[in-house]
């Protein structure tokens, strides 16, 4: 693994890379807010090679869309991305973070997460468009405490 790995809050001027990032990976792109205010940027040697984010939604997350480009793949660019994720959420308090997939379930449970069922998230993250009509009823649900 490279050295030199930034990972950054996204710029708004970026939203053109993220969308074809998520794209490219069959994640969601229709409801990333104008300011991609949850997105962070992972950078490589000073090349961007990935994204993720987390939406808080009370004192839960909810993990959106994290992609590492194919060419950057296995070389521990999503773990720290992950990394710094979580340790944003501990920071703001958060008590525990869910996602759906539909294909990285093997990845997020080397990361500590549990599948439980989808209708046990918290209602406020039910809410959310990945859950209503972004993701299909076949994602699996996961989650995973955070450690203050």
């Amino acid at each position: 693994m490279a050295t030199d790995i930034c990972i950054r809050p996204a710029d708004p001027a970026e939203r053109g890379y993220a969308e074809s990032l998520l794209a490219a990976n069959d994640l969601p792109v229709e409801d990333l807010p104008e300011d991609l205010e949850w997105l962070y940027c992972c950078e490589v040697d000073g090349e961007r090679v990935g994204v993720g984010g987390l939406q808080r939604r009370g004192d839960h997350a909810l993990v959106r869309s994290v992609a590492i480009a194919e060419s950057a793949r296995g070389e521990g660019y999503g773990r720290a991305l992950w990394d710094r994720l979580l340790a944003e959420a501990a920071d703001e308090g958060v008590e525990s973070v869910y996602l759906l997939t539909t294909t990285a379930s093997g990845f997020f449970s080397s990361l500590g997460f549990e599948r439980v069922e989808r209708e046990s998230a918290p209602e406020s993250l039910r809410e959310t468009p990945e859950f209503d009509d972004l993701c299909p009823d076949a994602a699996v649900c996961m989650r995973r405490e955070v450690d203050p």
